[in-house]
């Protein structure tokens, strides 16, 4: 383990834009791609084209969606005015569109190879009264994955993401505005993990990455995700021999919480879901230290 700056604060975009909505094409296509990628040379390779067939499975059911419709623009504005995100992740998950998308992402699940012991909680999840499912959806949204259904979750989450991405393409960004530390301006929800760009003209701005709804927004570069401190901030990564690491954690002595952060600067590949999935080491590597994870990901309540 190093323990380091982050040198890479020094310079960069002085004033990036606040929130970057997902494009109307949706992240799931570029995911799967990226999964099948580093499954190429991960000891988890068989869990990542697990999840690269998962990622394209959400592509055909938002596919079959199609693009959401904007939402009501009065709403927009009172929410804007009182600091709250737009979506409602309650409604969202009530909404006809989720019990579809659950519907159909369950079905095209099916066709994927998988464990004996995945495929049965797909099953049960298919089976399952349409409130337990809602529940579930609201633990999952919450950032939290309801004790011992780890695996149904992977599936369940994979469902609500495909609706919250799809409606939150629809959001004009510039209608966003900040709500709290470590809370999705579009949604509500928290965020996987945080993101140094590339991108042109952001170069080096530092992202928050919405664990539900793909939402990205800007948050000050050293900072805690989880309790706003800017003190007692440092950062740790595998040491692997390599120069500098595209992946860290880093860690809050005020809250002992950590979240990930990845350096698309220095990798433009990196993708917010994929790779924190393909990090596993550095989960684990933090598993027994005084920090807890902050960062949300369904996909690895069963590590």
């Amino acid at each position: 383990m190093s323990l380091s700056p982050d040198p890479s604060v020094i310079g960069g975009v002085s004033s990036p834009k606040f929130a970057r909505v997902p494009k109307a094409e949706l992240p799931f296509a570029r995911r799967a791609t990226r999964l099948r990628h580093l499954a190429k040379s991960s000891h988890l390779a068989p869990y990542l084209r697990f999840l690269a067939d998962l990622a394209e499975a959400q592509q055909r059911v938002a596919d079959t969606l199609g693009a959401a419709d904007p939402l009501d623009a009065e709403l927009v504005e009172r929410n804007r005015s009182y600091r709250m995100p737009p979506l409602d992740r309650a409604a969202l998950i009530a909404s006809g569109s989720m019990k579809t998308a659950l519907g159909a992402l369950v079905s095209e699940a099916a066709k994927i190879d998988m464990p004996a012991a995945a495929r049965a909680a797909l099953e049960e999840l298919s089976l399952a009264p349409e409130s337990d499912c809602q529940t579930m959806l609201g633990q999952l949204s919450a950032g939290q994955v309801p004790e011992g259904l780890s695996a149904h979750a992977v599936f369940a989450a994979a469902a609500l993401q495909v609706v919250a991405v799809r409606q939150a393409a629809a959001i004009d960004a510039q209608k966003l505005v900040p709500i709290s530390v470590g809370t999705c301006p579009a949604c509500g929800g928290q965020p996987g993990v945080s993101m140094v760009t590339a991108t042109q003209h952001q170069e080096g701005a530092r992202y928050a990455c919405c664990a539900t709804c793909a939402t990205e927004w800007n948050e000050v570069r050293v900072k805690c995700l989880c309790c706003g401190s800017t003190k007692g901030i440092s950062y740790r990564a595998i040491d692997d021999g390599s120069t500098a690491s595209v992946i860290k954690a880093e860690v809050c002595d005020e809250c002992h919480s950590w979240v990930k952060i990845l350096y698309q600067n220095l990798d433009t590949a990196l993708e917010p879901v994929a790779d924190d999935v393909a990090s596993l080491g550095l989960d684990a590597l933090m598993r027994d230290t005084e920090w807890k994870r902050g960062g949300f990901n369904a996909f690895l309540s069963g590590y």
